[in-house]
This record gives C-alpha cells, sequence and structure tokens, in this order.
C-alpha cells in the first residue's frame, strides 16, 4: 500500500530537483510526473473502495497527538481531482514564456499542500497547510508583476490572513475546552459535551473564516480581484476557482459533522447558499470583462453547492458533491479558454471579443461544451448534479428557489456565448498550440461524460445510488428548455441593448470594508447560536 504522506511530499520534491534540470527537459518531465502521481492517487482511491478509510499516524505518537492522514472516499475523490487537473494544468502551460523554474516549483508546492488539505485529518495541520498555500497563491496572482496584480494579490493575502487568524482563535479556544483537534477524536468529544453554549465562540470563529474561504454571502469580495486579476496566468485562476475554492466548502463540511452533535446550522446555511446564489449570477451578469464574469459565476456555483449539501436530503447533499466535481471540470475549461481568447483578441472586453468558433475552433467547442455543462444541459455532467439537488427539494419552496438560481446562470452566459459569433475582424484561423487545445477539448469532454455517465461516476465516486428516472428526466429536459427560452426573451428583450446593472461594478469593497464584513459576520453567528441553541 501507498503511504499517503508521499502523495503530500512528491509534487514539492520534484519541484524542487526539477531546478536543476534545464527547463525545457524539466517541462517534459512534469508532465511525466503528473501522470505518474496521478496513477498513484488512483490506486489509494481504489485501496479506499476495497477496503475502507485509510488512516496514517505518522511519527508513531497516539493519534490525537500525532500528525494524522485520512483518505476516505472523499479525500480520496478531492486528491484525485486535484491530481486530474494539475496534470492538465502542466500540460496547458508547457508553452508559456513565464512558465520557469520557480513558476513550476510555486506550482507543484501549491499541489502538495491542496493534496494535504484534503487528506489531513488534524484541524492545526489543516491550518498551517492554508497558511502556507496562501502565501504560494500570493506569489502566483503576482507572478507577472504588474501593478493591478500586485494590488489584488496582496488584498487576497491581507484577507486571507485576517479570515484565518479567526480560525486559529477558534482552534485555540476549542483545543484549551476539548484537548483535541483531530476530526474523529473531536467528534467523539463533542458529542460528550453537556453545554452546547460553550461551544459557540470556537464555532463561531472557525465557520466563520470558513464561510469567507468557501467565499459565501457576504464574504466573497475577495474572490473575484485573485481569481480574475487581468494578469494571473489562467492556469492560476483555473485551479483558484475551479478547485482551491472547493478547500472552504470541503472544509465546511468536515466541520459540521464534527460539531453536528452539538450544533446544527445547515438551514441557516442553506439560506446564505440561495442568497449567494443568486447575488453571484446578479454581479456576474453585470460584468463586461469575461474573467471577472467567469470569477462571480463561480461565487453563484458555490452558493448552489452549499444549497445542496445543507438541504437535509441524501439526494442534494450527493448532487453537492457531485457539484464539487462538475464545478472543478468546467470552470478550470472556461478560464482557461477565456485566458486564450484574452491572449488572441488582446482585451478581456466581452463586447469586443466576436467570432471566436470560426477564428478559433477548438476553443469555441470547449467554451460550447462548458457552457452547456455549467447551465446544466442535458446529457452533460451539470445536469445530474442540479437534477440530483432539485430531486432532494421536489415539492418545497426550494425547488422553485433552484429553478430561478438555473435561470440566472442561463441568462449569464448566454451573455458570456456572444462572443463564440459573429465577425471576429481577423482573416485566418488562430495557430493555438496543440497542447493547449487537447488539454481544453479533453477537459471539456469530461463535461459531456460527467453527464452520459453521471449515474455511474457517482456510483464509483461515492459507493451511492441514485438512478435518473426516465420520467422525471423528461420533465426536467422541458423545465431546461423552457428556462432556456425564457433567458433569451430577458436577454434579447431587456439587457442586451443596455445593461442596466452595470451600475453594481462600481460597487468594490476595500480592505477595511471586508473586515467590517467578517466582523459582522461572525458577530451575526454568534447571535443565532446564542438565540437557536
Amino acid at each position: 500500500m501507498i503511504n499517503l504522506h508521499w502523495i503530500i511530499l512528491l509534487p514539492i520534491i520534484f519541484g524542487t530537483v526539477v531546478k536543476l534540470i534545464p527547463l525545457k527537459a524539466a517541462k517534459k518531465l512534469m508532465i511525466l510526473f503528473q501522470a505518474v502521481l496521478l496513477v498513484l492517487v488512483f490506486v489509494i482511491f481504489i485501496e479506499v473502495r476495497k477496503n475502507g478509510t485509510i488512516l496514517e499516524n505518522i511519527g508513531g505518537w497516539p493519534d490525537t497527538i500525532s500528525i494524522t492522514l485520512r483518505a476516505d472516499l472523499l479525500a480520496s475523490t478531492m486528491a484525485l481531482l486535484t491530481c486530474l487537473l494539475f496534470f492538465a494544468m502542466v500540460t496547458f502551460v508547457q508553452k508559456k514564456q513565464y512558465a520557469d523554474h520557480l513558476f513550476f516549483f510555486l506550482f507543484l508546492s501549491l499541489e502538495s499542500l491542496i493534496i494535504g488539505i484534503f487528506i489531513s485529518n488534524d484541524l492545526f495541520n489543516i491550518f498551517v497547510l492554508i497558511e502556507a498555500a496562501t502565501l504560494i497563491i500570493t506569489i502566483l496572482i503576482m507572478y507577472k508583476k504588474t501593478n493591478l496584480s500586485i494590488y489584488d494579490g496582496m488584498m487576497y493575502f491581507l484577507i486571507n490572513v485576517v479570515a484565518m487568524s479567526f480560525f486559529l482563535m477558534g482552534l485555540g479556544m476549542l483545543y484549551k475546552k476539548i484537548g483535541v483537534l483531530d476530526f474523529y477524536a473531536l467528534e467523539t468529544a463533542l458529542s460528550q459535551v453537556k453545554d452546547p453554549d460553550s461551544m459557540i465562540l470556537p464555532y463561531a470563529f472557525m465557520i466563520t473564516a470558513v464561510s469567507l474561504k468557501a467565499a459565501l454571502m457576504p464574504l466573497f469580495s475577495w474572490l473575484p480581484k485573485a481569481h480574475g486579476t487581468p494578469s494571473a496566468p489562467s492556469e492560476v485562476s483555473a485551479i483558484l476557482s475551479g478547485l482551491y475554492v472547493k478547500t472552504g466548502v470541503y472544509l465546511f463540511i468536515r466541520l459540521q459533522l464534527a460539531f453536528s452533535p452539538l450544533i446544527d446550522t445547515s438551514e441557516l446555511f442553506m439560506v446564505l447558499g440561495f442568497i449567494t446564489a443568486i447575488v453571484g449570477f446578479v454581479l456576474a451578469f453585470a460584468q463586461t470583462d469575461i474573467k471577472l464574469l467567469l470569477a462571480y459565476s463561480t461565487v453563484s456555483q458555490i452558493g448552489l453547492i452549499m444549497v445542496g449539501i445543507n438541504m437535509g436530503s441524501p439526494q442534494a447533499y450527493w448532487g453537492g458533491l457531485y457539484h464539487i466535481m462538475n464545478h472543478a471540470v468546467f470552470k478550470s475549461t472556461l478560464f482557461l479558454t477565456a485566458g486564450m481568447i484574452i491572449t488572441e483578441y488582446k482585451t478581456r472586453n466581452l463586447d469586443e471579443i466576436k467570432g471566436v468558433f470560426n477564428h478559433m475552433p477548438a476553443v469555441g467547442m470547449a467554451t460550447v461544451i462548458s457552457i452547456l455543462g455549467i447551465v446544466g444541459a442535458p446529457l452533460f455532467n451539470g445536469s445530474i448534479s442540479k437534477y440530483l439537488i432539485s430531486e432532494g427539494s421536489s415539492g418545497s419552496w426550494i425547488e422553485y428557489g433552484l429553478i430561478f438560481i438555473n435561470l440566472g446562470t442561463i441568462i449569464v452566459f448566454i451573455k458570456y456565448g456572444q462572443l463564440l459569433f459573429g465577425e471576429s475582424g481577423k482573416k485566418e484561423t488562430a495557430n493555438s498550440d496543440i497542447l493547449e487545445k487537447a488539454v481544453v477539448l479533453g477537459l471539456s469532454m469530461l463535461c459531456f461524460f460527467g453527464g452520459i455517465f453521471g449515474s455511474e461516476l457517482i456510483s464509483i465516486l461515492f459507493e451511492v445510488n441514485f438512478p435518473v428516472e426516465i420520467l422525471s428526466h423528461g420533465v426536467k429536459l422541458l423545465l431546461f428548455v423552457g428556462s432556456l427560452f425564457l433567458g433569451l426573451v430577458i436577454y434579447y428583450g431587456l439587457f442586451k441593448k443596455k445593461n442596466y446593472l452595470a451600475v453594481l461594478n462600481a460597487i468594490e469593497l476595500g480592505f477595511n470594508e471586508i473586515c467590517l464584513s467578517i466582523t459582522l459576520f461572525f458577530a451575526f453567528m454568534v447571535i443565532y447560536l446564542k438565540i437557536t441553541l
């Protein structure tokens, strides 16, 4: 059996060693290494499926003292997703001029830290890994050293330092009261606590930080700056928006499970998820910058995921988890294709980009398939996860809210999809790099296969079976067609000629305002818990 700690250490070790190798050869070795790492993590995933959760105690100390790694189905699936996306990104970046030894060292170090966050079983270890990842992400955002990217990178760094200070405060209080930070031991210890009020402050401190990491309303304003900054490499934006923001959702799930014997805030976070989803697509629609539109769309999709995992329905919960995977694939593809479009057209303005389908056929095809995935079109991956979330809410008001959220997503991507059509103003087909085209087409095809084989994939990844009923799926198909028609009417009837929401672009929170929102969110959580417990 493969030791879990090796899949964390190997990327950092390899990123250090290849600095001794000429860059051209190092780039080729990066692809080979990522393929090998993907296989290793897949072997661990298969081992978990066969024999159950793998625990690795490092140092030989008792579980509650030593560093403990845990690979259950969710953790191993997230690690597998991480390796798959990094394999795609390392292949994509082969011909980029900025991709030097330092870039690859930072990029592979980030991969190690993300895998570590997913398979660590100790809250303090997760805190350390997140802090290290914050520093590396800040450098990657600022890597091209433009004034705006440096500003956005520093904003990201400072905001996350403030948030994780809340997390550390909660950890300290929790450890003082309980004496353990290991997830398994924590669940046992919390189930024996007689006074739930004693856990209000530790929980409120930690959940505030986790809510910011997951980009929940009203703590999401940092995300567009980090994910959509103009000069950040597109593969960095893809990893941040497609994968890294999910570490916040993942930690939210783990915390909620640990505190479930004492504290249940699922209803509150379901409502916050709804609000986040709606605000996200409204702000996405207001954008003309294609990367900012995609970044705000991520906020909306995170809100949808939070609705699913907090609804209390098994179908909705697993649908939410499957949407984490789906969003990682189609949003990574959209950010990569957006980067290729920006490079070719020398602009980020949606109104100035036309004819992508004719000028860049491979990019256009990958973009279309990814859009079909994110709007939940039948036969594509988003349709399966959204179907399950919707089925979990069947017969309640939540079902109608989900229809409204998806309608908003459809309108946003009707607007975004305009760049595919029209006259590009360019005479010949763009000469894009073959590896870049292969990566975006490969990822986009996963959106298709994730829809065709959605039920089978959910069974493989999570060992749960939710067959899609033909009659019910037919109703969802009609609903999607109706939503698409209504979206076209709303966009072309109301917003095509004038974007009435453009005024929202003037709303921008500075560092002080974001810190205030963090404090207010914490205060709200304390009051809510005092009233409801």
